[in-house]
């Protein structure tokens, strides 16, 4: 599979592409499936439903991967905080904020989530399945603030002045995510995904002891999962100085990071890394730069295009479907 193949650095003919987000709100069929259930997390939890939003990319796109449909948020619910979802409003989240009441789960808790996967798998045998997880800040930030913001003064604050606590949470949180993933890889999975979305709330100064958390998360992951893993996270190129040495498979970066110094220093593979508001674009400007970013490209494998960041409900069908054609009609000399 062309994917796995860049992953590995095995020759491909054309680079790799698929897209954050490539199922949702900006698609019409999307839409139809969704209003089949009466909330998002009942439609994540919907075996059927979730497994045709998965597909929906690969029949309207003709991406070189299928992600499952899901949400981060999800493994945190039988840990013990309450998840809800409010339309244009995103997730909320409420609990007692004592860590020791979070429980350990195993990958029985979400076992839909691997019924997912398994029911993505076998529809198709065209692209690799993605299973992921959010990271252990993003979701650590997540469930202390109670929801998504611009600051995550609550979390930070946690961080600082409940020192134990949050290693512990944090610990706590890894060990949950290492167990989710298993469950989604034995399910069929080819690859997973770690999607830290909030790292750039992260003060850079607490950002090195983090690192030597999450490099032993994702040893664990390498030696457990036997599968490529790769992690998205949101920040500068400062950031990946810090973070260069975790044992991932391939990071993926946003437009904030310069992709091609990175790729002319680091042999690994790198996924990224276009501005999304690019789609906002006329459809010239739309496969200019797009054409711009592969004509910069260092090398003809160990790359995957993807975007800095996941698409948004607002964006027009026919011009993701240009970029994704875009990407497929680069041939690699």
């Amino acid at each position: 599979m062309l994917l796995l193949n860049s992953l590995s650095g095995k020759y491909i003919d054309r680079f790799p592409v698929w897209l954050m987000r490539q199922a949702g709100r900006y698609m019409p069929q999307y839409r139809e499936l969704r209003e089949r259930e009466k909330d998002f997390l009942s439609f994540c939890k919907n075996v059927e439903l979730a497994t045709k939003a998965s597909l929906l990319p690969l029949e309207l796109l003709g991406v070189d991967a299928i992600i499952i449909f899901s949400d981060i948020l999800v493994p945190l619910e039988p840990m013990g905080i309450a998840v809800s979802f409010e339309e244009g409003e995103g997730p909320r989240l409420e609990w007692d904020l004592k860590v020791d009441s979070l429980r350990r789960i195993t990958s029985k808790d979400t076992e839909f989530v691997n019924e997912i996967v398994k029911a993505v798998k076998g529809a198709q045998k065209e692209v690799p399945v993605i299973g992921f997880c959010g990271a252990p800040w993003t979701l650590f930030a997540y469930a202390v603030e109670g929801k998504g913001n611009s600051n995550f003064k609550k979390a930070k604050l946690f961080m600082w002045q409940r020192r134990e606590d949050y290693k512990k949470f944090i610990d706590l949180l890894a060990e949950n995510l290492v167990e989710y993933l298993k469950g989604q890889v034995h399910a069929g999975a080819d690859l997973v995904q770690v999607f830290d979305s909030w790292l750039m709330h992260m003060p850079y100064e607490d950002l090195k002891e983090y690192a030597s958390l999450l490099k032993g998360f994702f040893q664990r992951l390498r030696q457990e999962l036997n599968v490529p893993v790769i992690y998205f996270y949101r920040g500068s190129g400062e950031y990946l100085e810090v973070l260069k040495d975790l044992p991932v498979s391939a990071f993926s970066v946003d437009w904030t990071v310069d992709l091609v110094r990175w790729m002319q220093r680091d042999s690994r593979t790198f996924q990224g890394n276009l501005d999304p508001a690019v789609l906002y674009c006329d459809e010239e400007v739309i496969q200019q730069k797009v054409l711009e970013l592969l004509k910069n490209i260092p090398r003809k494998t160990n790359y995957i295009f993807n975007l800095g960041h996941g698409l948004s409900p607002d964006m027009e069908l026919s011009k993701v479907k240009l970029l994704v054609d875009t990407v497929k009609s680069y041939k690699l000399g």
